[in-house]
């Protein structure tokens, strides 16, 4: 509907904050809910002797990564300790302005109607003009198969995995091709009860006809 552009312009200040799957904002969101309360609302079992020293380690790594950040702002340009701000702030305003950018295209761009209707088009994804040009400007192209095929992801993410991440171990040309297998094949399978009983008479008669040619 034409009142959901209406959060267009929130879309870029939520992402800048790090309300997203990297965003310091989700972290926060997430220490809250997870570990799940025990029986009564009691603690989890394992926060505190498995959880909560995580995360303190995690939050001890990231202060130590600013820490240096503000270190080379200030002694690393041979300028007063508190001045380090100043190149801190330069660093997270354009981490955080690449970290949005990049997260729009993912989150936003990957899971809007307009996107999944203009991969609909042509299963193959026989781009290679946009193939070449995505690829450049997202860092490669198994980065780019993230979007180009993220419909295959939601598929079954818990054992697909992030498209990305598996084009750096196995190639995303290898990626590529099984993803467009998948396609080729169906993504979804309907159960109702005629298309059910349509398969199993299917399966009967491949059977019957193979006992029938022995």
């Amino acid at each position: 509907e034409w009142y959901g552009y209406l959060t267009v312009p929130l879309v870029l200040p939520w992402h800048w904050i790090g309300a997203n799957d990297t965003g310091g904002v989700f972290a926060i969101l997430w220490w809250l809910n997870f570990p799940d309360s025990g029986p009564g609302g009691k603690c989890d079992k394992a926060f505190y002797n498995k959880w909560l020293p995580v995360r303190v380690k995690h939050v001890t790594f990231v202060l130590s990564l600013w820490t240096c950040v503000w270190l080379l702002g200030s002694w690393g340009l041979d300028r007063p300790l508190i001045d380090g701000w100043k190149f801190t702030f330069a660093v997270s305003f354009f981490f955080r302005l690449g970290f949005a950018l990049a997260w729009i295209f993912i989150a936003n761009v990957n899971h809007s109607h307009m996107w999944n209707e203009f991969l609909a088009r042509d299963p193959e994804r026989t781009w290679p003009m946009l193939h070449a040009f995505m690829a450049f400007a997202l860092g490669g192209r198994h980065r780019w198969n993230e979007m180009l095929f993220h419909d295959v992801h939601h598929m079954c993410p818990g054992r697909i995995g992030a498209m990305s991440q598996r084009g750096r171990f196995h190639g995303w040309q290898k990626v590529h091709d099984a993803c467009v297998e998948i396609l080729a094949n169906g993504l979804w399978k309907s159960d109702d009860d005629e298309t059910t009983m349509m398969q199993h008479q299917k399966r009967r008669s491949l059977v019957l006809k193979s006992r029938t040619t022995k």
